[in-house]
This record gives structure tokens, C-alpha cells and sequence, in this order.
């Protein structure tokens, strides 16, 4: 969505945050468009978003693109610092991430949920933001007029990231663990510890285990599109389950 107005300027970082894959300063260099994304590993939306922004860091970072991620705990797992810095790098995130576990560039921002991005111009002004998932064409095309860069972007990664994706209501997240009906283009489950869950749906298709070694958000079932399914989940010795959530799919 492009900014109301084009006198909105881009917050600094506090000082004192720690980072990841940068020295500890303010980030925000003049001349260069810069890319915030709000994210926390533990949810399943900012996974889903992420391939974008390792996507973007990567076609247009020689072009000047700056691009942020400031990481902000919605779960208990991805509080701790150690916890976040070793979620950067299993997940190959290589432009730098701000820890912001006490939500002080959160609230500067007036940020309302995760994932939500915000492109800024070399001046450090607002020029387009999204909350949530979707809307990839539109933030490209920005971040191209910006840079004075003409490609193809990026093609959708999943059917439901298509521009114009008619996307129906899935069912709302669940606290903890989770058994029974749902309706939705996914499920995933918030999880920490060492063991293994089980996941069954119900149907023909025979349960299966799915190995926990490290805390974040794990993918579960996907469908092709929205489906009403029931889900059956076992979580195994060692491992904890913070919420069972669910994504959209195409209708």
C-alpha cells in the first residue's frame, strides 16, 4: 500500500539493540532505499514471507537496496537473543537482522502484527507498506521504482500468493495443541524441545512423525488449497507445543 503522504520518516534504531549480520549501529545509510520488515521465526505468516525478503536482499542489494529484519518474540522460544541469532542462520537469512525483544522499534513504528513491511526512499521516507502476507508484486514494483530497476519479479511461490488470489477464511489459531476439525490452506505448529510429534488427519492417509529439533513454527499439512480436513496431533516426550496455527488457501 503506498503511503498517504510522502512526509513520514523512517524512525531510528535504538543504539543499544543488539544485531545480527551487522555492527551495532543505525543502519540507515543516506542515499539508500531501505526495506523493515517486522518477523519472528516462531510464526508461520513470516516464514511464508521470508523467501521474499532473502529474494529481494539478493536482486537488488548491488542495485542499493537496504534491507532489515527486526525480529520481535510473539512466542515464548524466540525470546531469548542466542535463540534468535541461531534461527538467522539456520534459516540463511544474510542481511541484517535487529533483535527487538523488548519491542522498542515495534512501538516507534506503531506496528500492529507480524509479518508487516515498510520501504522507505533514499531520504528515509515512508514511499509503501503491507501488513501481512501477500501483496509481493506491488512491494517489488516499489522497490524497483526506487532503485531505477525494470525486471520480471518474482514469480508467486505458492497459488495463493498470486496477485488477485481469491483466498478463503481459515480457521482461527489454537493455543497449544490442537485436535480436531479445521479449514484451511495449512497447518502448523508452534514447537520447542527434542522428540517427535505425530500427525494424522483422519483420513486414508496414514499418520506420520515429524522430528523436533529446534524451536519455531513447523509446517504440518499442506493442501494445494483451502480444505476442511481433521486434524490429529500427538506431541511426543520432550516437546512442547505453543499454538497450532493455520494458513490460507485458494478457494
Amino acid at each position: 500500500m503506498r503511503a498517504p503522504v510522502d512526509s513520514i520518516l523512517a524512525p531510528l534504531f535504538p543504539p543499544r539493540l543488539p544485531w545480527v549480520n551487522s555492527p551495532p549501529q543505525a543502519p540507515i545509510k543516506r542515499g539508500r532505499p531501505m526495506l523493515v520488515e517486522f518477523w519472528d521465526f516462531c510464526r508461520p505468516n513470516s516464514l511464508r514471507t521470508l523467501p521474499y525478503l532473502k529474494a529481494w536482499h539478493e536482486r537488488y542489494a548491488g542495485h542499493g537496496l537496504r534491507t532489515i529484519g527486526v525480529h520481535c518474540p510473539g512466542f515464548d522460544p524466540s525470546r531469548e537473543e542466542t535463540a534468535v541469532r541461531t534461527a538467522v542462520a539456520r534459516l540463511g537469512i544474510r542481511y541484517p537482522v535487529a533483535i527487538d525483544s523488548g519491542f522498542e522499534v515495534w512501538r516507534d513504528y506503531g506496528n500492529e502484527g507480524w509479518p508487516s513491511r515498510y520501504l522507505f526512499d533514499g531520504h528515509g521516507r515512508l514511499v509503501e507498506y503491507h501488513h501481512g502476507e501477500g501483496a509481493y508484486d506491488e512491494t517489488e514494483l516499489a522497490i524497483q521504482e526506487l532503485l531505477g530497476v525494470a525486471r520480471e519479479p518474482l514469480a508467486p511461490l505458492r497459488p495463493e500468493d498470486a496477485p488477485g488470489a481469491r483466498l478463503a477464511p481459515q480457521s482461527e489459531d489454537r493455543a497449544g495443541s490442537y485436535c480436531g476439525p479445521y479449514a484451511a490452506g495449512g497447518v502448523w505448529a508452534v514447537l520447542e524441545g527434542s522428540g517427535t510429534v505425530r500427525v494424522g488427519t483422519g483420513a486414508d492417509a496414514a499418520p506420520y512423525e515429524l522430528a523436533v529439533d529446534h524451536p519455531g513454527a513447523y509446517a504440518l499439512l499442506e493442501h494445494e488449497r483451502h480444505t476442511a480436513g481433521l486434524l490429529e496431533l500427538q506431541i511426543g516426550p520432550g516437546v512442547r507445543c505453543h499454538a497450532t496455527c493455520f494458513t490460507p488457501g485458494v478457494r
